[in-house]
């Protein structure tokens, strides 16, 4: 696991824009794993300037996005389909054909997440998984529990995911209570694992995830056993890890 330190958000921003932008550029039909959340926004907004300056294409690229919260529609505007839209999609070339989102409104939930996971083995597996970490060392909506669950699922949310989430809706009541994510096996899949945290509300889950033992209370944690894993995070979220 190599750690990037980097100064604040921008910085944490550019630095893991620059590691994306360089996996398109080598490999521009290449497979990304994308996340949602208030972490990637800067970074989304970093790969969409590259593109508006020429430097990147984005018309061969896959992506297959983390998770989704169920019983939103895609055109919700809080879903994960339309975060993704609204911040990366719309304002570069990707071909949206090639953009895959867990669907909401799934009816039969167990056949359409075996479904995905097959879908991201056919594609080849993710070159780069891009990831967030909760403030419970969740990922995707993996949350602490009492064992890895390996294939995309449908998954209650912790209260305390909840009320993180909740600033984004109109009121916490309206905040779904389960959502549908790649599993960790999926996650892990992966051949390169990306992590951006910003923030000392993160801080114990970065040093859990990364200096931690390896348990299911801390999903993240399971990362340590991947073997090409970059954290990129500012000086707040690593201050509880060491220097060197």
């Amino acid at each position: 696991m190599r750690i990037i330190r980097a100064k604040d958000y921008d910085d944490m921003s550019r630095k893991a824009a620059n590691i994306i932008a360089a996996q398109v550029q080598l490999k521009p039909d290449c497979v990304l794993g994308l996340a949602t959340g208030s972490t990637p926004i800067g970074t989304y907004k970093n790969l969409v300037a590259a593109y508006e300056a020429g430097d990147l294409d984005f018309s061969e690229v896959k992506s297959y996005n983390l998770d989704e919260y169920r019983g939103l529609p895609g055109d919700h505007d809080q879903s994960y389909r339309y975060f993704m839209n609204v911040n990366l999609f719309d304002h570069v070339n990707i071909d949206k054909a090639n953009t895959h989102v867990p669907d909401g409104l799934m009816e039969d939930y167990e056949a359409a997440c075996a479904e995905y996971d097959a879908a991201v083995a056919a594609a080849g597996h993710q070159d780069l998984q891009l990831l967030g970490i909760g403030n419970n060392g969740h990922i995707g909506f993996n949350e602490p529990c009492d064992s890895f669950i390996v294939g995309t699922h449908c998954v209650d949310l912790t209260e305390s995911t909840i009320q993180a989430n909740s600033r984004l809706f109109d009121s916490i009541d309206d905040v779904p209570r389960q959502a549908y994510t790649m599993g960790i096996g999926t996650i892990m899949g992966a051949k390169m694992i990306l992590v951006i945290a910003n923030g000392d509300a993160k801080a114990q889950a970065v040093h859990d995830m990364c200096f931690g033992p390896v348990v299911p209370s801390c999903p993240a944690s399971i990362l340590q056993l991947h073997p090409n894993v970059v954290v990129v995070a500012d000086e707040a979220a690593l201050a509880l890890c060491p220097a060197e």
